[in-house]
């Protein structure tokens, strides 16, 4: 591979190295401070040496790499917020109830109970205060569009982020933590005072957005087909149906909803075609240039400067430079540059899935389509069309399928029918919907505008559902571990540097990463073989327990539960994370033995026999007990309370455990109970 070439792309990839490090291991800030200090201190000597003796060169080489690796390190350290003291995390505690004043950052999708934003905090209880948190406003409220850069004073419990309940779930607080939000907080309306409306460039942007929707309300668009334009050119998703979304999944088509480097380049096309009369002397280059450059990032903030924004408004901005200087931009190399100034703009970006899946899949398309399309060249113009299409496609899709996978458990098959159908629509799409836009910002959008464009979301859509009703086609529930990712990536590409230039070497570097890939699938296998644990789940309302046999799996729960288990994102996730099946549904049991251990369930009915004596003891559905007596009685080594029973009775029950010195463990606060 040509670009590993660049010494860039090695100091790239050492600063990534960086990153990852400090997110796994979090090193003292002193100790990232002395590395650095000390890292450039010998890269300063060795520069000086390399010009006496050559062998210096190499050490100065490995220098630059090592100091690329501290920079990551130091970087992570400079925007972790937590570090100061004025942080909000630093001055409150879980579940505590303080008086805030913070500042509506930016509006996030609702839940069915609540409208969110994300907000920046000013003061806790009169005390300076920083930080972005979750505000969440209970439904229905009269405050459902708070202008952003409304300043709110609230009063209200704040929730530190949680680990998931349940095994194997996707990790929401962490999510949130990588954006460097590390709480929530929930309030009624009557909670909140609206202040004034503070005046920036984010917010100016972002009510300007609010009135270009509110125009594009108002010219009578049907709501489906308003909230698709509103997702594709203005990167607003939330107000789309999980049902439409679920479709777009469905048919492998979920990243034209996002806008990207597709949109970017239009406007790009456009901007440039429009400046074409000006004529082209110093002056005038460098104005055409500045237009071109705040008209790009205007538009990146307008979208909401999602992680796949930043990184095409960064590249074609690039672009846009290069064609001023009248030289030949080297796409490998403006992707790295583009990575690499955006890292350090924020690092938390490169633990977005989207920033991942928009590198990996242009990084694939530059890397591996111009490969495909070789392949077969055709002599028609539409033949040349809808293969170009299908190799791009194929490109990225081979280049993204593994982290689908890991992030996602499955696999659209037709998605090369999806793009070959749906982007030349997309395309007129954009056009009409870009006019569209444009006389939003004044105004109503005419009937001919308005109607063409709804027709042509439509056709879309329906197309889209009609790819998605071949459900056989979608490969879903895929077990894929971390080893699993890394592995394949590099069968992935050690299979196509051998394919471009065939030769002994290459085909036993591919054929030793092919034989990995089985090691680690069998390996992995082989642990699932030889496991068996018993699980309480948690779960509102309900009961569920799991008993795992190496690869089978009995549920107990209740009827609803067992007659919906396709459904219940908690058993799906256990079952795709640890490659087992149910093998048996049952009702809830009082009594379970597993690995000589008793377990005693009592539940609702509060009926149990004395002579039993239960290691573990579950309680569940809020039974009447005289605790006291229960504990005198058995005597478990371990309570385990899930989330079926009233947390009035909880408080009681745990406040009897701590003064008999018996463990405790309730699901709402500790997660699953695993045996």
């Amino acid at each position: 591979m040509k670009i590993l070439q660049f010494p860039l792309a090695r100091i790239t990839f050492s600063f990534i190295l960086g990153l990852l490090y400090y997110q796994k291991h979090q090193p003292e800030p002193f100790w990232v401070l002395i590395s650095l200090l000390i890292g450039i201190l010998f890269l300063l000597i060795f520069h000086f040496w390399t010009k006496k003796k050559p062998f210096f060169k190499y050490i100065f080489g490995v220098s630059t790499f090592l100091i690329s690796f501290t920079i990551g390190l130091s970087t992570c350290l400079f925007h972790k917020e937590t570090l100061r003291k004025n942080h909000y995390l630093n001055q409150v505690e879980d579940n505590s109830f303080h008086d805030i004043k913070l500042i509506v950052h930016e509006k996030i999708k609702s839940t069915t109970k609540n409208t969110r934003y994300v907000s920046t905090i000013i003061a806790i209880d009169n005390h300076k205060s920083f930080g972005k948190i979750i505000l969440n406003i209970r439904k229905p409220n009269q405050i459902d569009n708070l202008p952003i850069g409304s300043e709110l004073r609230v009063i209200g419990n704040i929730y530190k982020n949680k680990n998931p309940f349940n095994p194997n779930q996707f990790d929401y607080g962490k999510y949130l933590e990588n954006q460097e939000i590390y709480a929530q907080v929930y309030i009624e309306e009557k909670q909140a005072k609206i202040g004034k409306i503070e005046a920036t460039i984010w917010s100016s942007f972002s009510n300007f957005r609010t009135k270009i929707i509110e125009n594009l309300k108002a010219s009578h668009f049907k709501q489906e087909e308003l909230n698709i334009v509103i997702a594709l050119l203005l990167g607003q998703k939330q107000d789309i149906s999980p049902e439409v979304i679920k479709e777009y999944q469905v048919a492998g088509a979920v990243h034209i909803l996002c806008v990207s480097g597709l949109h970017v380049g239009f406007i790009l096309l456009f901007l440039t075609f429009l400046l074409k009369p000006i004529p082209n002397n110093n002056k005038n280059h460098v104005i055409k240039l500045i237009i071109i450059l705040i008209s790009l990032w205007s538009y990146g903030i307008l979208a909401g400067l999602a992680p796949s924004v930043v990184r095409s408004v960064t590249m074609f901005s690039f672009v846009a430079i290069g064609n001023h200087f009248k030289r030949t931009v080297n796409n490998f190399h403006t992707l790295l540059v583009s990575m690499l100034l955006i890292l350090l703009w924020k690092p938390s970006f490169l633990f977005d899935i989207g920033f991942q899946l928009s590198y990996l899949a242009l990084f694939f398309i530059l890397w591996l389509q111009p490969f495909l399309s070789g392949i077969w060249e055709p002599k028609h113009k539409i033949s040349k069309y809808l293969w170009d299409i299908l190799t791009v496609t194929f490109a990225a899709q081979i280049g993204t399928m593994p982290l689908s996978l890991y992030y996602f458990h499955q696999f659209p098959g037709l998605f090369f029918v999806t793009n070959v159908i749906v982007l030349p629509i997309l395309g007129i799409i954009m056009i009409v919907g870009f006019i569209a836009i444009v006389i939003a910002c004044f105004g109503k959008v005419p009937f001919v505008v308005v109607k063409p464009l709804e027709f042509l979301i439509e056709l879309q859509n329906n197309l889209i559902k009609w790819i998605a009703s071949f459900e056989d086609f979608v490969f879903k529930n895929i077990s894929f571990t971390t080893v699993m990712l890394w592995v394949s990536y590099l069968m992935i590409i050690a299979i196509i540097i051998w394919l471009k230039k065939p030769d002994f070497k290459r085909s036993v570097i591919a054929l030793l990463n092919i034989i990995a890939m089985q090691v680690v699938f069998i390996d992995t296998k082989f642990k699932t073989n030889h496991s068996q644990e018993l699980i309480i789940f948690h779960s509102k309302k309900t009961t569920i327990i799991t008993e795992r046999q190496y690869e089978s799996v009995i549920v107990y729960s209740n009827d609803s539960i067992l007659n919906s288990l396709d459904n219940n994102l908690s058993i799906q996730s256990y079952l795709v994370g640890n490659f087992c099946n149910v093998t048996e549904k049952k009702n809830l049991q009082n009594v379970f033995y597993f690995k000589n251990k008793k377990i005693l369930l009592i539940d609702s009915s509060a009926v149990y026999s004395e002579k039993i004596k239960p290691d573990i003891l579950i309680i569940s559905n809020s039974p009447k007990l005289n605790f006291e007596r229960l504990l005198s009685v058995y005597k478990p080594k371990v309570i385990v309370v899930d989330g079926s029973n009233f947390k009035s009775y909880i408080r009681l029950w745990e406040s009897t455990c701590r003064k008999e010195k018996i463990p405790f463990h309730y699901t709402n606060e500790k997660g699953f109970y695993k045996i």
